[in-house]
């Protein structure tokens, strides 16, 4: 579920062109209502690669806040499955683990990690040198190589192995 702009990114992007909070929302409305609002990527009428409200991603791309905003909504979308396997644990585990778990999440999906079912049994019962050795032999870890090494490293030894 998509949550709305917080209100300082909003003052930012009010500051940014010097317009008032009404005359943006007015002009939300109307560009809404004739470009259309398209939650997929579509080819518009001259083939450019367009999202949301007319957003020409093949000249205009995503600004840093943008692709910050969409990586925070992926994150609670793994979070919340993260939390839909593993009930009341995963609020229990260190924040390293749940990273690993979310990682994989990210990466994966909830429905292609649900078929981990080896490596999930064992992170319920806190066997986390099994969970590695069980993802380690996954086609995932074939196909994401030293990320799958990275990831199972930070789940099995708790440790921090990413640059802050």
């Amino acid at each position: 579920m998509t949550q709305p702009i917080n209100s300082k990114a909003k003052d930012v992007v009010l500051q940014t062109c010097g317009m008032t909070s009404g005359w943006m929302e007015k002009t939300k409305t109307v560009l809404r209502h004739d470009e259309g609002v398209r939650f997929q990527p579509y080819r518009d009428t001259v083939g450019k690669l367009t999202i949301g409200v007319g957003r020409n991603l093949d000249d205009v791309g995503i600004s840093d806040m943008t692709v910050d905003q969409m990586l925070e909504e992926d994150i609670c979308k793994a979070v919340s499955s993260a939390k839909a396997i593993f009930g009341g644990q995963f609020d229990t585990m260190t924040p390293l683990r749940q990273i690993a778990i979310v990682n994989m999440l990210f990466n994966l999906g909830e429905p292609r990690f649900k078929r981990f079912f080896m490596t999930i049994a064992a992170i319920k019962r806190n066997d986390f040198k099994s969970a590695k050795d069980h993802a380690m032999h996954s086609r995932w870890a074939k196909q994401v190589g030293a990320r799958a090494q990275r990831v199972v490293s930070m789940l099995e030894d708790n440790k921090d192995i990413y640059p802050s």
